[in-house]
C-alpha cells in the first residue's frame, strides 16, 4: 500500500496525515509550537523550533505508516502563507518567523496601498501588514543592520524544505502570498523587488506546486502550496461554483477559478493552486483565537481548557445575543478591507447581557465576517453555489449550525478535518501521477454531514446591515485608539 504524507506546517502546530489513494488515514502526528507576542503589533516564532516540530510531525507520521504496512511514496507540504525569515551567508536566520498576524508594518501597507494601488492586481496579495513585502519595508526602514545583514530572505515553508533537501525553492503559490510576484507572468514582481530593497537572487527559486525533489533520505518530496489553497482540495471544493471555509486559528473562505482573478475594489486575493488553478477568497484574522480569548479574558475560573463549557454558555443564548454585537478583531482584520486599523468592540451591550452572551456574540461575529467575505467574493463577479467547511470548529455542533445559518447555504463537512494536510497529501499524489487531476483528487473527498440553514439564518441576515456597517461607523475611533495606543 502507497502513502503520501501530507504535511501542513500551522500557525500553532505541524500536522503530518498520511493517506492512502482512496483518501483513508495510515498514520498521524502533531507537534505544537509556541506564537509570541513580544511587543504590541509583533508575532514570531522560533525558527527552529518551527521547522524541528514539522520535521517531528513527519517523521512520527512516516513511521506510524510504515508501522502500519505502508510504503511511504512521497512527503507533500502545506504551509501557513505570508511569513518571513531573514537568513546569514550560511543560511542561519537572523530574524524570528515573522507571521502573518503580526502588524507592525501598518504604516508601510497603508503607505503602498495609497501610492501602488496597481501591485494588487498584479500580485494577488492585498497590501496588508501580513504581506512578506511589507514587512521588509519595515525592516529595511525599522531594523536597517538586520536588513543588510540577511542575505536571503524566506518563508517558513522554505527553511523546512531547505533542511529536507539542501535547496532553497519556493512554490508559485506560497509566492503568490508574497505581494513579489506577478500572478499572470508566474515571476517576481520588478517593482515589487524595488520597493522592498531586495534582489531576485536573495529569494529562492520559484518551482510549480507539484515540482519534485528527493530528500536527503531518498523519499520523494512535493514542494506543494499554501495551506488556504490547499484547504480547497483538501476538502473538495475545486470546481468552479465550490467554496471552502475554514475556521482555525484564522479563518477564510475561497472558491477556485481557472484564470488569474483580481477586485478592482480590493477586497479578495487570488493565489496559485496549480498552474491550471487559482484560489480567490478573503482571510479573516480572527477566528478559533476569539474563543481562546473569550476563556482568558472572559472565564478564567473555568480551567485551562474551558471550550467546552464556553460552547455550552453560549448555546444557552438566542441567536442574535439579545442585540448584542462583537466586531471580533482582536488581531486587527483582513478580509475584506484588509486593514491593520480595526479593533475588537462589543456594541449594544446593556444590563441583561451576561457571560454567555458575551461568548455568544464573539462566535457570531467570527460567522458574521465569513459570511461579509462571501458577499465580497460573489460581488468580485464568482457563483458560489456550494460550500464546504473544515477547521477545529466543526468539532462543535453550536459552531456549526451558527456558520451555516450566518451564510445562509448548506455548508458540507468531509470526513477528515485536516483540510490542508490532506489537500497536500492530495496534490502529491496527483504530482506521482497516483491519481489523474486534482478533480479526480478531490473526488475522493468524502462528506460525512450536510448541515442546512435553520431559523435562526434569517436572525443573523436580518444583524448582517449592522455588524458590517459598524465598521465604517467605528473605523474613526479605531484610527484614533491606534494613535493613543
Amino acid at each position: 500500500m502507497d502513502v503520501v504524507v501530507g504535511l501542513d506546517i500551522g500557525t500553532t502546530s505541524a500536522k503530518a496525515v498520511a493517506f492512502d489513494a482512496e483518501g483513508a488515514e495510515r498514520g498521524s502526528a502533531d507537534v505544537p509550537y509556541e506564537l509570541s507576542e513580544p511587543e504590541p503589533g509583533f508575532a514570531v516564532q522560533d525558527p527552529g523550533e518551527v521547522a524541528d516540530g514539522a520535521l517531528r510531525a513527519a517523521r512520527e507520521a512516516m513511521a506510524a505508516a510504515r508501522d502500519g504496512g505502508a510504503r511511504v511514496a512521497a512527503l507533500s507540504c502545506s504551509s501557513a502563507m505570508h511569513s518571513l525569515i531573514g537568513l546569514d551567508g550560511d543560511g542561519r536566520p537572523l530574524t524570528p518567523v515573522i507571521t502573518w498576524a503580526d502588524i507592525r508594518a501598518s504604516d508601510q501597507a497603508e503607505r503602498l496601498k495609497a501610492g501602488h494601488p496597481d501591485l494588487h492586481g498584479r500580485t494577488g496579495t492585498p497590501l496588508h501588514p501580513m504581506s512578506p513585502l511589507c514587512k521588509l519595508v519595515w525592516l529595511r526602514e525599522n531594523d536597517p543592520h538586520t536588513f543588510a545583514a540577511a542575505r536571503r530572505w524566506v518563508g517558513i515553508k522554505e527553511l523546512v524544505v531547505h533542511r529536507l533537501t539542501g535547496e532553497w525553492l519556493l512554490d508559485h503559490s506560497c509566492a503568490s502570498g508574497t505581494g513579489l510576484f506577478d500572478i499572470r507572468e508566474r515571476r517576481y514582481d520588478p517593482e515589487a523587488l524595488e520597493l522592498a530593497g531586495v534582489q531576485e537572487s536573495q529569494l529562492p527559486e520559484l518551482v510549480p506546486t507539484t515540482h519534485t525533489i528527493e530528500t536527503e533520505d531518498g523519499t520523494p518530496l512535493v514542494v506543494g502550496a499554501g495551506d488556504g489553497p490547499l484547504a480547497n482540495l483538501g476538502v473538495g471544493a475545486v470546481r468552479p461554483g465550490v467554496a471552502a471555509v475554514s475556521i482555525g486559528t484564522s479563518g477564510a473562505l475561497r472558491v477556485v477559478v481557472e484564470r488569474p482573478v483580481t477586485d478592482p475594489q480590493g477586497r479578495v486575493f487570488c493565489y496559485e493552486l496549480s498552474d491550471e488553478r487559482r484560489v480567490v477568497g478573503g482571510a479573516i484574522n480572527n477566528g478559533g483565537v476569539v474563543l481562546g480569548w473569550a476563556g482568558d479574558a472572559l472565564a478564567p475560573d473555568l480551567g485551562d481548557h474551558p471550550e467546552a463549557a464556553l460552547l455550552e454558555l453560549a448555546g444557552q443564548v438566542p441567536a442574535g445575543s439579545e442585540g448584542l454585537v462583537m466586531l471580533p478583531y482582536l488581531l486587527s482584520e483582513r478580509a475584506p478591507h484588509w486593514s491593520a486599523v480595526p479593533r475588537g468592540a462589543y456594541v449594544g451591550l446593556m444590563r441583561h447581557h451576561g457571560r454567555g452572551h458575551l461568548v455568544r456574540a464573539a462566535l457570531e461575529g467570527v460567522c458574521q465576517q465569513l459570511a461579509v467575505v462571501l458577499a465580497s467574493v460573489r460581488d468580485a463577479g464568482n457563483e458560489i453555489r456550494e460550500v464546504r467547511a473544515t477547521g477545529g470548529f466543526a468539532r462543535s455542533e453550536l459552531w456549526r449550525q451558527m456558520l451555516t445559518d450566518a451564510l445562509g447555504t448548506d455548508v458540507g463537512f468531509p470526513q477528515s478535518r485536516e483540510g490542508s494536510a490532506f489537500g497536500a497529501a492530495l496534490l502529491g499524489m496527483q504530482a506521482l501521477g497516483l491519481v489523474g487531476s486534482i478533480e479526480v483528487a478531490a473526488d475522493l473527498v468524502q462528506i460525512d454531514e450536510v448541515c442546512r440553514p435553520g431559523p435562526d439564518a434569517e436572525v443573523y441576515e436580518g444583524q448582517r446591515p449592522v455588524f458590517s456597517a459598524l465598521y465604517d461607523a467605528l473605523e474613526p475611533a479605531f484610527r484614533a485608539l491606534g494613535e493613543t495606543g
